[in-house]
């Protein structure tokens, strides 16, 4: 189920709509990195075209995908540089 939830960018509340699965992730893609929410979504908000939902969604898919064929996480969605 889809819900709307807030999110601070760049001292900017916005709010996203996501199903549960996709905020979980990205909760435990910030918790990996050891970030807060706002400044992974921030990251993610800087490199978007489209909405930022369907951003947050494309860049935990691709996170997912990543992590199935083993290779590292990075540290900002923008940056192919490994999390050491």
């Amino acid at each position: 189920m889809n819900r709307k939830r807030s999110v601070m960018i760049a001292g900017h509340a916005t709010s996203v709509t996501l199903e549960a699965a996709f905020w979980d992730e990205l909760k435990g893609i910030a918790e990996a990195r050891s970030t807060s929410l706002n400044h992974l979504v921030t990251e993610i908000d800087s490199g978007r075209a489209g909405n930022l939902s369907s951003a947050i969604r494309v860049f935990v898919l691709g996170e997912l995908k990543r992590k199935a064929v083993g290779e590292p996480a990075v540290k900002k969605p923008d940056d192919p540089t490994p999390v050491s």
